[in-house]
């Protein structure tokens, strides 16, 4: 039988039972509409993690304290004994009364005012709160950051920095607001590619001097202003004092040490410790290495002078590389997740297809029968029943792919990334047709076994 003979019988058989078959590839649709959304969220990941760490260098390195079990017990003994002399910044508070030690910053709850004035929980300001350290008294400083830059090699640019809620009025804001506030040295902009769109950053003066100026993010500006443009040369109050906006940055869309610089305020850090923080301040320290290939040496270094700075200390130490390899492999960990479910749907509509040809096979053995007595060999058969079925399939891929690329904007609206990729639907067609020739071929094969006599007598 020529192969045009046997495509035109098999889309006779397809077209005269099509409410049926098209039951049948239900299942192939699902999983290929399945795969192509998987794919689509799964690229929409890797792109969301290339974008996050796209503004940061390869040689990015952050440091932050931790505690040890001795330090927060001794705080804790410390605190609630009636805070010995020297206390520490961010130690327990005074509950006996009198003085605190001078840089103890916590307020006193027995009558003596803390060394300082007092903003939040230590010097500067008026808002006092129960809010010991829980770094075991360990606090990163300047001091550190000097320490690293003067012993450490291999550095290109160094700072500290400190980040919290802090409340904001001014500009359009009809009532006080809750934006994220970040101190940070000069260097932190260089560190993170930070650039300025409207205005300017602020330098070294203005960390010397304590100053009130800020930089605001792109999106902070436009919902402060309404206009991003609008807000360089204004001012806003931030804790109740006022602060003038020297500075907008461009739009990134990125997020560097944890924090979105779009969604930030920036202040110099000696203004953010003075006035926003106080003493419940917990710094990090981040850094670029020189040279991309010497980080994890650089990482060590900067590890070993705090420790000899803080023994009693313990140290998380990161690098922009390998949270972004963390962070793909975490993206690409869900993905195979969701196309190994994705699999599963395959799997069930190619068992669907399998029983209705095993059915198809026992109403049409008069067919096969006939076929048989005409001289048709066994390969004839099998090929007409697996066709059948990579029809099926191939239809069912098709519907499905088509589906699954006018899903992608309901996904989004649910607020996760999907990006299309051409690739998912060339993917869902070929495993929509091996799925269905799979499941289809035993039922061929036994359809090709039945003997003319065999055949013919069941009718």
């Amino acid at each position: 039988m020529r192969l045009s003979e046997l495509l035109r019988m098999v889309f006779v058989n397809i077209f005269s039972s099509k409410s049926k078959c098209a039951l049948t590839s239900l299942g192939i649709v699902a999983g290929s509409a399945t795969i192509v959304l998987v794919i689509a969220v799964g690229q929409g990941g890797k792109m969301d993690v290339a974008e996050q760490f796209k503004n940061l260098s390869a040689g990015a390195i952050e440091v932050s304290a931790g505690q040890s079990a001795d330090s927060i017990m001794e705080g804790m003994m410390q605190g609630f004994g009636g805070a010995p002399g020297g206390g520490n910044s961010g130690g327990m508070p005074n509950f006996g009364g009198g003085q605190m030690p001078s840089g103890g910053g916590m307020p006193s709850f027995g009558g003596g005012a803390p060394s300082g004035g007092g903003n939040r929980s230590g010097s500067g300001g008026g808002k006092g709160s129960f809010a010991p350290s829980m770094t075991g008294g360990v606090t990163l400083t300047e001091e550190d950051v000097e320490d690293i830059s003067a012993v450490v090699p291999g550095i290109e640019s160094i700072s500290i920095l400190a980040s919290g809620d802090a409340s904001v009025e001014g500009g359009d804001l009809e009532e006080e607001t809750t934006y994220t506030a970040v101190g940070v040295a000069p260097e932190y902009a260089e560190i993170s590619n930070l650039t300025v769109q409207y205005g300017s950053f602020f330098d070294e003066d203005a960390e010397e001097d304590c100053s009130k100026v800020c930089v605001l993010g792109y999106t902070t500006a436009q919902s402060i202003f309404g206009a991003a443009y609008l807000a360089a040369g204004d001012y806003v109050s931030i804790e109740g004092k006022n602060y003038e906006v020297i500075g907008v940055l461009s739009s990134m869309g990125t997020v560097s040490s944890g924090i979105s610089p779009d969604e930030a305020i920036y202040l110099p850090y000696s203004t953010a410790k003075k006035y926003v923080f106080g003493n419940s301040i917990e710094p990090k320290i981040s850094a670029v290495a020189s040279d991309v290939n010497e980080v994890q040496s650089v990482m060590e270094n900067i590890e070993a002078v705090l420790t000899q700075n803080y023994p009693d200390a313990k140290f998380t130490v990161t690098d922009a590389g390998s949270e972004m390899e963390a962070a793909q492999k975490s993206a690409n960990t869900l993905q195979t997740l969701l196309i190994a479910v994705a699999s599963i749907v395959f799997i069930v509509g190619g068992i669907g297809i399998m029983n209705v040809l095993f059915v198809t096979v026992r109403e049409r053995t008069g067919e096969i029968g006939l076929l048989k007595a005409l001289g048709c060999k066994k390969g004839v058969i099998l090929g007409e029943f697996l066709l059948e079925a990579g029809a099926i399939a191939l239809f069912g891929g098709a519907v499905g792919v088509a589906l699954g690329y006018l899903l992608i904007p309901a996904v989004e609206l649910t607020g996760t990334r999907a990006e299309p990729v051409a690739l998912a639907g060339v993917l869902s067609l070929v495993f929509a047709v091996i799925t269905g020739t799979l499941f289809g071929f035993y039922p061929a094969f036994k359809a090709s076994r039945l003997t003319p006599i065999e055949a013919l007598g069941s009718e």
